[in-house]
């Protein structure tokens, strides 16, 4: 019995001794609260876990939405960039229907003749039908319709070499009834007409040297190196409207030679 009570009173003593020590732990060891216990007390930085996880679902849950964002971003752009193909597109469409509306042009009829001396002895004698087309350069003759005439026709021939020559129509509507000779330079020549007509590509005489994008600017002959110096080349256009035929006496491929062109433009009913 004795050592019974020995025992419990060493009992009760370690007890007191740890109640006294740890207050701390001991307040809350009777809460209903476990969870509130281990915040409140030092370990509860090892037990952080449950709020990091949290966190990290957190910050997972924004990285999903910018995920979700950045893959929106490229659709957004995409969009933006079909807008700007449609936009193209209509831009083209627009040009072609602005060119749809315009009458088709018809070929023009054209000849050659053997009577070369006899057409160079008649020009000699009339003003300005006689001129000299310097190498390197391009000879315009602006030509416009007028109520009186059904067709625009031509000819010419030229001393010793060929030159280029080619038709063009001008949609623009006529102001001046004049019949005008421009000549330029090959160089000059083109920069006005990117101004006017637009880009100018430059290519072979023998194949065609001009491609006009001009939506009021057309195409009837291209430019093409004629043997006028052997034989007369004429022809001839029926009217497809109002409008200024431009014919081009085109000396620009050659380096070193001018050349002596004959010609005259009358209209026919």
């Amino acid at each position: 019995m004795e050592r019974l009570d020995a025992t419990s009173e060493l009992q009760s003593r370690l007890s007191s001794l740890s109640f006294s020590s740890f207050p701390g732990i001991t307040s809350k060891q009777f809460d209903n609260r476990p969870l509130d216990r281990l915040q409140n007390t030092n370990l509860s930085e090892g037990f952080s876990q449950p709020q990091n996880q949290a966190d990290m679902e957190e910050t997972k849950a924004d990285s999903g939405q910018r995920s979700e964002a950045n893959e929106e971003a490229p659709a957004e752009l995409a969009l933006g960039d079909g807008g700007e193909e449609n936009n193209s597109a209509g831009s083209c469409q627009l040009s072609a229907e602005m060119k749809a509306q315009l009458p088709p042009l018809k070929p023009p009829t054209t000849w050659t003749s053997a009577e070369l001396k006899e057409l160079k002895t008649k020009l000699r004698t009339e003003k300005d039908s006689m001129v000299t087309v310097y190498r390197g350069d391009i000879m315009t003759v602006h030509v416009p319709t007028v109520p009186e005439a059904k067709k625009v026709c031509w000819e010419f021939a030229t001393d010793g070499y060929d030159i280029g020559f080619g038709i063009y129509f001008d949609w623009t509507p006529v102001t001046n009834r004049s019949i005008m000779v421009h000549i330029s330079e090959s160089s000059d020549d083109e920069d006005e007409e990117e101004e006017l007509e637009g880009p100018v590509s430059n290519g072979d005489v023998e194949k065609g040297s001009k491609s006009h994008t001009n939506s009021n600017l057309a195409e009837i002959l291209p430019v093409y190196r004629q043997d006028s110096h052997l034989s007369v080349q004429g022809g001839s256009h029926d009217f497809p409207g109002e409008g200024t035929y431009l014919l081009k006496f085109d000396n620009s491929y050659s380096l070193w030679r001018n050349k002596t062109l004959y010609y005259r433009v009358y209209y026919s009913a």
